[in-house]
This record gives C-alpha cells, structure tokens and sequence, in this order.
C-alpha cells in the first residue's frame, strides 16, 4: 500500500500544530512561569518569605555543584572543601531577606515540562549581586501542584563562579 506525499504532509503539519504550542499555552505551563517570575521578584525586593511560600515546606532538596573547573581552583586554596553543598531553601530565602545590596537572578534559556502535576524547569542564570555577576550556572527545579498552587519540591544548580 502506498501512502499519498499529501497524506504525509498533512499528519506532519498536524503533529508540529500540537507538540510545541500546545505545552506553550497550557494553563500548567503558564502557572509555573508565573513561579518563575514570583521567584525572581521576591529576590529583587528582598522577600525573604515570598521566597519561602514558593517551597514545599515538609520537603525540600537544595543542593548546589560546584562546576569541576571553579572546584579545582577552590581546592587549590581549601582542600577539604566539597564539590556538593547542601543547603536550604530557608537559608537562601534568609540570605535573600537580610541582602544589603540589590540582587537578582537572571534566567535564560528556560523550559518548563509539565504533565499538569508535576514539572520540571531548567534554566541557565546569572546572580548579581550590586551589578556585578557573582555566580553563574545552569538550575533545574522539580515542582508538584499542590492544592495551593504550584511548589518547589526540590532545586539542583552548578556554580561556575563568575
């Protein structure tokens, strides 16, 4: 049996109709960049709680890996030091709080997965800190729906200095 070229056009225009602009414009999708945009807001006004209300507050993984190059050179200077960091989102939403100088994140290259339920986000940014790039690196966030929106389960990023 032989398939007609129009055929096959047609169910290639109706696959690249659904994939991309479908996920674009799904509520789901639009609420977690409305996280994203929360997220980075609360950092510019020093919103220390704003932050902490982005989080799923029983759980949380927070971890940051330091990229092997900024490693080798902080291992230089402190052997003992460790390439994975733990840490909190209740630390970082402290940090943010008590900044006294302006700072922001900047994200670039997002995309967000989402089945409706749960997400992912990968990004890479910038922190900056009076200006001035202090870290950058690429992030990752996995969200679940809550019956209180969209939360932040847990959070990876590599550091690569700036």
């Amino acid at each position: 049996m032989r398939i007609s070229p129009f055929i096959i056009a047609v169910a290639f225009a109706m696959l690249s109709t659904v994939s991309p602009a479908a996920e674009a414009s799904s509520p789901a999708t639009a609420e977690i960049q409305q996280v994203i945009d929360t997220f980075k807001a609360a950092i510019i006004h020093h919103d220390g709680q704003g932050l902490k209300d982005l989080f799923l507050p029983e759980h949380g993984n927070w971890l940051s890996v330091a990229h092997e190059e900024l490693y080798r050179k902080i291992v230089e200077h402190h052997p003992e030091a460790k390439a994975i960091q733990p840490s909190s989102y209740t630390s970082f939403a402290d940090f943010v709080a008590n900044a006294k100088e302006p700072i922001e994140e900047r994200f670039y290259n997002v995309k967000i997965e989402t089945n409706g339920t749960i997400g992912i986000v990968y990004f890479n940014f910038d922190f900056v800190a009076n200006g001035k790039v202090e870290n950058r690196g690429d992030e990752t966030w996995q969200l679940i729906k809550t019956d209180k929106g969209w939360k932040i389960a847990a959070m990876l990023y590599s550091s690569q200095g700036a």
